[in-house]
């Protein structure tokens, strides 16, 4: 099993410790998974970019340290992140084609961008950190037309 984290860098994460929280979230997520010895992966998008940060590999010392160095800034280019975990998820399809592969979107939905669901993704789990009053309801509008899961952190928690 494959699990791809896209993991939201962008300046509205750093609103109300969204950031923080999925951070956190993350280290619990590699944990599971290194325990399951199933492989992870994690693309961070924010500003222009979006850079693979880990694997695809087995995570055998996950923590905090690893996590710390990601920062937010910037616009969310959502799209940008999705396409080159697509890449990854190909990849990986390429590679080993009987392996399951999840794809998980940590992200408050502050985007205009509108990306394809990769089809390389059997499962995809979007993680909505959006908060407050003024809800765009991007992370679920997504997970609607992509047939996926939508949660929120505190689901993941409980």
């Amino acid at each position: 099993m494959l699990h791809c984290f896209v993991l939201d860098c962008s300046g509205s994460m750093l609103s109300g410790q969204r950031l923080a929280l999925a951070k956190g979230l993350l280290i619990a997520l590699f944990d599971r998974a290194g325990a399951a010895r199933a492989e992870a992966a994690l693309v961070c998008f924010g500003g222009m970019s979006a850079d693979v940060r880990f694997g695809p590999a087995v995570p055998r010392w996950w923590n905090e340290r690893w996590l710390e160095p990601v920062g937010a800034g910037g616009g969310s280019p959502l799209g940008t992140g999705v396409r080159r975990a697509a890449q990854l998820l190909e990849s990986s399809a390429r590679r080993r084609p009987a392996q399951q592969r999840w794809l998980w979107i940590l992200s408050d939905g502050r985007t205009r961008d509108e990306p394809a669901r990769p089809p390389a993704a059997d499962q995809v789990v979007f993680v909505d950190f959006e908060r407050g009053a003024l809800r765009l309801g991007r992370c679920e509008a997504l997970a609607n037309a992509w047939g996926a899961r939508w949660i929120t952190p505190e689901e993941l928690i409980g």
